[in-house]
């Protein structure tokens, strides 16, 4: 099992991307969560299997339909043992 973090930039909020991406991940039977961030980006992470977190890794890059991405950046991070893959609220910066 391994775990990727991903940031994606671009238009990528306002276009599904979440849920979309929650429908892929648990197609591919991935865990983790997605969430809209405050600067406009979005942020997930992928626990499972090698090669399906690297195709979902690979499908942030283009997203759904509406989404025009600008850049993907991604770190390898030691799993957690996540279950499920869950839409997360956006964090709160006051």
């Amino acid at each position: 099992m391994i775990r990727s973090r991903v940031i994606v930039s671009g238009e990528v909020q306002g276009v599904f991307y979440r849920d979309t991406c929650r429908h892929e991940a648990t197609a591919q039977g991935v865990r983790g969560w997605v969430r809209n961030l405050p600067d406009g980006n979005v942020e997930a992470v992928f626990e499972g299997n090698p090669a399906a977190v690297q195709r979902l890794v690979e499908w942030t890059r283009q997203g759904p339909p509406l989404a025009i991405v600008d850049q993907v950046l991604v770190w390898e991070e030691q799993p957690e043992g996540l279950t499920g893959f869950e839409i997360r609220a956006t964090p709160w910066h006051g």
